[in-house]
């Protein structure tokens, strides 16, 4: 019995000296995607996986300190425009949208750079999608009919009524022939209505919105393989909750916060 008991206080030394038993440290908000696990992509291994084609999406959504935004000046920098195509660059600017592409030598620099903000991760979004099939990113509420302050594609500032409902950023992946491990990744904000399955005469009377709108000026698209991302965020921050950029990207709190999304290609069985 006592060589028992010395036994198993050998053993529990040795896992103090491992490291056992010690909490762990918080991680970086950017370390829940190994790279080397999207390295390479990934191709389907059985006859019958074309019924699973799809392109996986990871979308980080941080949190930072509105009077931290000059930091992002330093992630913007490091990041591409080139493979990005816009449906209007100078909407896209007008509408305080900006948008940067990077490839998976850069993931960990971003990383460093949004914790240098005071960057935190407030939500994490796993996104399948098959061809042609898009999915919807929810961005912000509208509990009340309101107006929206938006740049069109032409150039000059519209205003549009919406609501109650919710702005979403639609995701939209196509394959391209001939071509494995890619695809075409479109990105489209929107303002979706729940009031679309309603009688449209009704909504007539009542002057409501009978239908989703399309912010069509603030789209883009780019081709999209597994390690490469692209980070959305504010060009300026705008407190005012009536401009689709304050929309996507500011939250009114006791210290004003902006939204940012990072997106990651995980993977594509096309």
């Amino acid at each position: 019995m006592i060589r028992f008991f010395q036994i198993v206080v050998l053993g529990c030394i040795g896992l103090s000296l491992a490291g056992c038993g010690a909490p762990e440290e918080d991680k970086p908000i950017w370390e829940d995607v190994k790279i080397r696990d999207i390295a390479t992509p990934s191709q389907p291994d059985k006859p019958d996986s074309h019924l699973l084609e799809t392109a996986k999406l990871e979308i980080y959504i941080f949190e930072i300190p509105a009077g931290n935004i000059s930091a992002l000046d330093d992630v913007w920098k490091i990041l591409y425009k080139k493979p990005l195509q816009f449906n209007s660059s100078y909407a896209l600017g007008a509408n305080l949208f900006s948008v940067g592409f990077g490839r998976i030598q850069l993931w960990d620099k971003v990383g460093d750079l949004l914790r240098a903000a005071d960057g935190k991760k407030i939500n994490t979004v796993s996104m399948l999608l098959a061809d042609r099939q898009p999915n919807n990113l929810d961005v912000a509420w509208l509990d009340k009919e309101q107006t929206v302050f938006h740049v069109s594609t032409e150039g000059p500032m519209e205003v549009t009524t919406l609501g109650p409902g919710k702005i979403a950023l639609r995701i939209e992946a196509q394959k391209i022939p001939a071509s494995r491990g890619v695809a075409n990744i479109s990105f489209q904000p929107m303002f979706l209505s729940p009031l679309r399955t309603s009688p449209i005469s009704q909504l007539r009377a009542r002057g409501e919105q009978t239908g989703d709108f399309v912010f069509t000026s603030t789209g883009f698209k780019l081709k999209m393989s597994p390690g490469d991302f692209l980070f959305l965020g504010p060009k300026e921050y705008v407190s005012r909750q009536a401009t689709l950029g304050s929309l996507f990207f500011s939250r009114p709190k006791r210290k004003p916060v902006i939204i940012t999304y990072l997106v990651l290609c995980a993977g594509i069985t096309y």
